[in-house]
């Protein structure tokens, strides 16, 4: 028990009343809920997933809540860019994607899926007034982000200040024992906890996470920052970025999204602490996590992957081929049209940097020097095979 309610965690309320329930031999319901206005998962949601995991190996049981109902709501203020009104075709496909990814960590078997719509859907005016009545305005205002910016008199919709009250009630339909987050979910966890008691349920524990620093040694793992490591990424890539990470997360890494016993731990540290090849500890904190997500085998493969193109700057045995079928496009144009990146101004970043090259030679500028067969490196992983499906449209 002192492992499940330590390693990992950054709070719990009321770890008294938790570990009681634990002992108790109660089978407890434990809430994960998800925005499905975005599909991916990364390592920083994998923090609190991993714990779930745990819960279910003792017999417990996952309620995982698609938030489908408020994710076709939005924010209809227009002032939210993180969630997007939705159509219900959106919404079903990005929570089928979400799901693919949430089970490779959590068990399926031992996992209830709810919509939230079950209950939201057939909400009345009533009973929206109902709720809002249970809380005051000045407790919405004591969540940081509200009051910071009220204080500095940037708005606030009312449909943000309703959706803490919104996943309070989730709480309430389920019946939740223990609710699941990071700690920046404090409040609305909180707010879940206040809830029940006032409908006369038995307030759920809150159970927060820490949040992952994300690659770029700074902020928290987020895909909006590009600093992230996805779940469903190929073997290849998650090991790529893995050896990208600061020397000196090596540890929070090893202790947030690996199993590698607490003894051994210990052993690393004192290897850090010694100076030794900070190397030779991210491959094995790669290999960890590729073989955690996919399989032994592919995590030796995505190690040879990486000893070949990025240390021995090998160009990779297979390289995906993009075939191109209209006029010849600039450099820019053509990463963003075979996905390599994101968008044109990620493209001229990349290239203004010195991270892209096309059969070696390092481009300085937008270019249109690529014939058939040309190979195009974006940073030290990411490599495409030019095909001109008609050669004789070409110049």
């Amino acid at each position: 028990m002192d492992r499940l309610l330590g390693r990992g965690v950054a709070e719990i309320i009321l770890e008294e009343e938790l570990r009681d329930l634990l002992r108790s031999g109660k089978k407890l319901r434990l809430k994960e809920g998800f925005d499905p206005s975005f599909p991916d998962i990364h390592l920083g949601h994998m923090v609190a997933l991993r714990k779930l995991r745990q819960f279910q190996e003792l017999g417990h049981r996952v309620i995982l809540i698609v938030g489908d109902w408020t994710a076709q709501i939005g924010d209809p203020s227009g002032a939210s860019v993180t969630r997007p009104m939705l159509t219900a075709g959106q919404v079903k496909k990005n929570a089928e994607t979400y799901m693919q990814q949430f089970f490779k960590v959590v068990d399926r078997d031992r996992t209830e899926v709810k919509w939230q719509s079950e209950w939201f859907g057939e909400f009345s005016l009533a009973d929206v007034i109902r709720l809002t009545s249970k809380f005051t305005v000045a407790q919405l205002l004591a969540r940081d982000d509200f009051n910071a910016r009220y204080c500095s008199n940037r708005p606030i919709a009312i449909t943000e200040l309703l959706y803490p009250l919104l996943q309070a009630y989730d709480s309430v339909m389920i019946e939740s024992d223990v609710e699941f987050g990071g700690t920046d979910q404090r409040f609305n966890l909180l707010m879940g906890r206040e809830l029940q008691s006032m409908s006369g349920q038995r307030p759920q524990q809150c159970f927060m996470t820490p949040l992952l620093v994300g690659t770029d040694g700074v902020h928290k793992m987020s895909k909006s920052l590009g600093n992230y490591i996805g779940v469903a990424e190929p073997p290849s890539e998650i090991y790529g970025k893995v050896m990208s990470v600061p020397d000196n997360l090596i540890m929070q890494y090893f202790e947030l999204v690996t199993d590698v016993p607490d003894e051994e731990l210990a052993e690393l540290r004192l290897q850090i602490e010694k100076g030794d090849n900070p190397m030779t500890l991210k491959k094995r904190l790669a290999k960890e996590l590729v073989g955690q997500l996919y399989s032994g085998n592919e995590a030796a493969e995505a190690e040879q992957h990486f000893e070949r193109v990025v240390q021995k700057k090998e160009v990779p045995e297979e390289v995906r081929e993009y075939a191109l079928t209209g006029p010849t496009p600039v450099t820019s144009r053509l990463l963003v049209d075979s996905g390599v990146v994101a968008s044109r101004s990620e493209a001229f970043r990349l290239i203004k940097q010195g991270a892209v090259t096309i059969d070696g030679e390092l481009i300085s500028g937008d270019t249109e020097n690529y014939h058939d067969g040309s190979i195009i490196k974006v940073g030290k992983r990411r490599f495409i095979r030019i095909v001109l499906a008609d050669k004789k449209a070409r110049k």
